[in-house]
């Protein structure tokens, strides 16, 4: 059973069926498993989230700040041009039902090795059990008290993490490491201003400092970043936003082997 993590799709369907086509996605068999930001900026995100619903048995996703920001729509009845036709969708209470149980973080264990997909990545003060458990927190939350803490997950503070935080500010710090994060600094607190790839003091891209927490047979696999196009430089920690839509291209890896798959943006040579 084949295992493969596609990058941020963000509304480009048209896109995704011919990444599935390439790799000959097979529903039955193989297993998709999505990086986050299914929606937004593309022209078919309603399309998108059809297609993970009708082929649920088969797909996983880890939710992405674009996908918590239409679960915050959806909660709050606000409207969106770029996600009018989700919003006003006949299956609008199905979409919300999938998304709402979606985790920040995954893993799967393929022969000796473990895959820990997150949509932003995974920021080294915490262990890969601690990531796990605080995934856990905002599941539970989500399904608990989904309208407050959509309502109250907007913000760029607190930007250092610490144990006992409680409440919202908490929830909203978690979802910031796992939904926003790129720069980190020394001490290991949220930069979240800086998104560009220029050097600058005490902002570290987060998996600089990670790979030093990764034994020889843990990988991280991310998307969010498209500036970088997917590349860290290192075997383990892989990313997978490789920009579609803003015109560059959509990126599957296949688990067992690592193999990369691509598809160029319509339009572009």
């Amino acid at each position: 059973m084949p295992h493969y993590v596609i990058g941020d799709v963000q509304g480009c369907y048209d896109e995704l069926i011919a990444l599935t086509n390439k790799i000959k996605f097979n529903p039955s068999k193989d297993k998709l498993i999505f990086a986050g930001d299914l929606v937004n900026r593309g022209p078919k995100s309603l399309e998108v989230l059809n297609f993970c619903i009708n082929n649920k048995k088969s797909i996983k996703a880890v939710l992405g700040n674009h996908d918590l920001y239409l679960l915050y729509l959806i909660e709050h009845n606000k409207r969106n041009k770029s996600l009018k036709k989700i919003l006003n969708a006949d299956n609008i209470v199905k979409i919300h039902k999938w998304l709402n149980k979606l985790p920040l973080l995954l893993k799967f264990k393929i022969n000796d090795e473990s895959f820990w997909i997150s949509h932003a990545g995974i920021p080294y003060i915490w262990s890969l059990k601690t990531a796990k458990n605080l995934s856990k927190e905002i599941q539970t939350a989500l399904k608990d008290d989904s309208f407050g803490l959509l309502e109250n997950m907007w913000g760029d503070t607190p930007s250092k993490w610490k144990d006992n935080h409680k409440g919202y500010k908490r929830y909203r710090i978690i979802i910031n490491y796992f939904t926003r994060m790129r720069y980190l600094d020394h001490e290991g607190s949220l930069k979240l201003g800086k998104k560009n790839l220029k050097p600058e003091k005490n902002h570290i891209p987060w998996f600089e400092q990670t790979k030093n927490n990764l034994k020889a047979n843990e990988t991280i696999i991310f998307g969010h970043w498209a500036a970088l196009e997917g590349k860290t430089n290192l075997k383990n920690i892989i990313g997978l936003d490789t920009g579609c839509v803003w015109g560059n291209k959509l990126t599957a890896i296949r688990l067992e082997d690592k193999k990369i798959f691509q598809i160029k943006k319509y339009g572009n040579i």
